[in-house]
């Protein structure tokens, strides 16, 4: 799956807004991750006691865990699909260290369309997410790979 020259302009334009905000958008995408799909919480050690929305809200670790998924998907995202260089580290951490299924990538793909539409909603039209969208199914694509290279099913 390749995206067309059109469509990594969508994910690019799109994500250099996003960038201006990264730990809040990063935040809030992580919070919804685990306050729609609750089963993520387990695999988050440091984040496993947090119970409410305020809490999540006022988490500084939480808050700078948003801002690490984001820098470490805009670096991939600006690799235009040549990514696997800056994946195969990732990828391992994921599998081997955190255990991270790619169903949950798939959660956290979606979660971060819908605030990127909430945010941002005269300049991530339709086009725009569905270039999103593919970008991330390549993202995941990929990891599922890796996941395999490292012996992880995930």
């Amino acid at each position: 799956m390749e995206l067309s020259d059109q469509e990594w302009k969508h994910v690019l334009d799109i994500w250099t807004k996003v960038e201006s905000k990264l730990p809040e958008h990063g935040h809030e995408v992580i919070i919804r991750l685990l306050q729609e799909h609750p089963e993520t919480q387990e695999r988050f050690e440091k984040f496993k006691h947090m119970k409410t929305a305020d809490e999540m809200k006022s988490s500084e670790k939480m808050k700078q865990h948003g801002n690490t998924v984001f820098t470490a998907l805009g670096n991939i995202l600006k690799q235009k699909g040549n990514h696997a260089e800056v994946l195969k580290p990732l990828a391992k951490s994921h599998a081997l260290e955190h255990k991270i299924p790619v169903k949950y990538l798939e959660f956290i793909s979606e979660i971060i369309v819908k605030v990127i539409a909430e945010k941002y909603p005269a300049d991530f039209g339709a086009d725009s997410q569905a270039a999103m969208r593919k970008a991330l199914e390549l993202f995941r694509n990929d990891m599922a790979s890796k996941y395999k290279e490292f012996g992880y099913q995930g």
